[in-house]
């Protein structure tokens, strides 16, 4: 019988590092115990000179104090952004929470991944909850690789595929459920493109909109995804006493296209859905251009009962002046500003007043992105009527969503 060969400790991957800069060598220490004790190999530095010098690939997170001697962590930010610093990043400081807001604005403009930020004095459960949100975000990294994220593709050579996949039916959609905040009851799905690959898998979006765009095929894009989404919904009519309602992104040349709300409607004639069942969502890229032709097409969407959900709001400027404009009758909170609720007091008064203002427009307004039961609570608190994240579910294929529908239902 022959022996089985076991890894070379050399052989074996270690876990990514975490490196470690605070020139309190007490609570640098204190931050070091508790990483390691949760299981990862920890570096400790309290300058400048010690950080830059540690730093290497094998880096996953940084914890860093932006008060330092000599050099500050806000100049430790450029330099990580000048070396192509991939790791994740955690704030501390004991400024005050809009100063550590900040920093992570310019972490996040200067390309480098932010966990979150803690503020000094901190107790140990807080320091812990950061470190197991990294650790969420890494394993989240590596299910979206394994479900078709980034790989060595050459993206002209994908280029070279899209009508192929167009005529094959390999762009399909993939739904997140949406959830009522005050009976948690699943009321609606958003539908979002993925692209089924022969080859690679599922790719994601970012993979192939914009080039598609390029190309000129979004429009045919567009069409295949309500198609689908249609047909799913249908289905999922049959086998339910409950139709959800259904939200499908539109591109800006939809909402300029004169005929696209007689198309929809035969679209939604053709599979026997009532058009209160739909809601387009639209974008700011979609409204700022010739206003006159897409107001004609909004307005006609919405006589025919079609709803229309303003999309990532609060990431433009000119959407607040077009809000007043158009007929919408949903508002959707953008997940940046989602992401750092609680923690964020900033972030917490703009979703509240986006809520307040919502309402006061008849408008329901669903939170995206939300990732924790914190977030759920400051969202409930604040009246949020709607909301889908993580949490609940991710984007699902319709099989796996009619699985999850049933164990939800009787969850």
């Amino acid at each position: 019988m022959n022996a089985i060969a076991m890894p070379s400790p050399a052989e074996i991957p270690l876990a990514p590092r975490v490196l470690i800069i605070d020139d309190d060598c007490d609570l640098g220490r204190f931050v070091a115990d508790v990483v390691e004790q949760m299981g990862l190999r920890t570096t400790l530095t309290s300058s400048a000179a010690e950080f830059l010098h540690a730093l290497s690939p094998d880096v996953g997170l940084i914890i860093l104090d932006l008060v330092l001697p000599k050099v500050d962590g806000v100049e430790l930010l450029r330099l990580l952004n000048r070396q192509g610093c991939t790791a994740s990043l955690i704030v501390m400081s004991g400024l005050g929470v809009r100063i550590m807001e900040s920093a992570e604005e310019l972490a996040m403009a200067l390309g480098l991944k932010i966990v979150g930020h803690i503020a000094k004095p901190f107790r140990r459960s807080d320091l812990e909850a950061m470190i197991s949100r990294y650790e969420a975000s890494v394993a989240s990294e590596r299910t979206f690789k394994t479900e078709g994220g980034p790989c060595s593709e050459p993206e002209d050579c994908l280029d070279q595929e899209f009508e192929r996949a167009l005529i094959q039916h390999e762009f399909i959609p993939h739904f997140q459920p949406q959830i009522d905040l005050a009976t948690g009851v699943m009321v609606g799905i958003e539908a979002l493109v993925r692209w089924q690959h022969p080859r690679l898998g599922v790719l994601p979006p970012a993979r192939f909109l914009d080039r598609m765009e390029s190309a000129g095929l979004m429009e045919r894009l567009n069409w295949e995804v309500v198609a689908q989404s249609l047909a799913a919904l249908q289905r999922m009519a049959q086998i339910s006493d409950v139709t959800p309602t259904l939200s499908i992104n539109v591109t800006a040349s939809s909402l300029r296209d004169l005929s696209f709300p007689d198309t929809l409607a035969i679209l939604l004639e053709r599979y026997r859905i009532s058009t209160d069942r739909i809601i387009l969502e639209i974008t700011e890229g979609g409204l700022i251009e010739e206003l006159s032709s897409t107001l004609d097409v909004l307005t006609r969407l919405r006589m025919k009962g079609i709803g229309l959900s303003v999309d990532d709001f609060g990431t433009g400027y000119a959407m607040m002046q077009q809000l007043r404009h158009i007929p919408a009758n949903e508002l959707k909170i953008d997940r940046s500003f989602v992401s750092r609720l609680p923690q964020s007091s900033a972030d917490r008064v703009l979703v509240q007043t986006t809520i307040e203002m919502g309402h006061a427009l008849g408008m329901r307004v669903v939170a995206e992105g939300v990732e924790t039961e914190d977030q759920l609570a400051a969202l409930r608190l604040d009246g949020c009527d709607f909301a889908q994240g993580y949490l609940f579910s991710r984007p699902l294929p319709e099989h796996e969503l009619v699985g999850w529908m049933t164990q939800y239902v009787a969850a």
